[in-house]
């Protein structure tokens, strides 16, 4: 800390799949921040990729609910998108913050953690290895039937947070920067809007390619945790697809989706890797 008295907030930056957080420790933000809040504008700053630190996303570990070494949760997750605003969930925000969790001390290889979405279950299986649960999912629609778009099949789900996802031949042959803001905001999905997913199989049997435009990031992203899971319920739902289901990303790493129909679960393993450390002033 400087002799102005600028307060500096330690954090670790950290990437699952190319999707990337800036990770902080709640008990560092309270000594940091006077009151222990950070902002929705100095969020948005902090996210920046010209100004800031710059990721996808800021995500506040803090106290989970146990009690004892077989009760309760391990920590909770907060979740900021890059706009500054609380998401209800994010994938591989998850998966990172079990890993940051894991390196703090806090958690166990094998944990649960509080959500805004609800309590989810946390594995470390080695460095950079991790799998999550998710919410079970609702709102599936295999037909929404947009009309005024170049693509005859749409389908909708929700994986903690909405997602439209669009099944295609070659996901490169998408406008995204056209397509992802005018469907992300499409009336049918109301005011918050919609995550949108263009899914194309791969290069390897059985392998998919897709591409995600987040809302909230406003973006094309490396990586959607959760688009990537609402994209293999619906490859499942389609026939197309069968669990678990490998999904390649546009960074160019694997996320693998565990589909359980019958109880509408989801498993959600991937890469969550540390990519440097700092203090910024606050």
């Amino acid at each position: 800390m400087s002799d102005h008295g600028d307060r500096h907030l330690p954090f670790v930056k950290m990437h699952g799949a190319g999707n990337d957080f800036i990770m902080v420790d709640q008990r560092d933000v309270a000594i940091a921040v006077p009151g222990g809040v950070l902002g929705r504008d100095r969020i948005a700053a902090l996210c920046d990729r010209r100004k800031g630190i710059g990721a996808d996303g800021l995500i506040v570990i803090g106290p989970g609910t146990a009690s004892g070494p077989a009760t309760g949760t391990a920590f909770r997750m907060a979740y900021f998108n890059a706009d500054g605003g609380e998401a209800e969930m994010c994938g591989n925000g998850a998966r990172c913050s079990v890993a940051f969790a894991h390196g703090l001390g806090l958690a166990p290889d094998s944990c649960l953690f509080d959500t805004w979405s609800g309590e989810l279950w946390g594995c470390v299986h080695g460095p950079g290895d991790v799998e999550i649960s998710l919410p079970g999912w609702r709102g599936l629609d295999l037909a929404v039937g947009l009309a005024d778009t170049p693509w005859a099949l749409q389908a909708a789900c929700n994986t903690g947070v909405p997602h439209l996802v669009i099944p295609v031949d070659d996901v490169d042959d998408v406008d995204i920067g056209l397509w992802g803001p005018r469907l992300r905001r499409h009336e049918r999905f109301g005011h918050a809007g919609t995550n949108v997913n263009w899914v194309a199989p791969g290069a390897a049997d059985g392998e998919w390619r897709i591409r995600t435009y987040e809302r909230g990031v406003e973006a094309e992203t490396l990586a959607c945790g959760t688009g990537a899971s609402a994209s293999a319920v619906i490859l499942c739902a389609l026939g197309r697809a069968r669990s678990p289901v490998a999904l390649r990303t546009r960074g160019g790493d694997l996320l693998t989706v565990a589909v359980d129909a019958r109880n509408t679960a989801l498993r959600l393993r991937g890469p969550a890797v540390t990519a440097f450390e700092g203090h910024t002033r606050i």
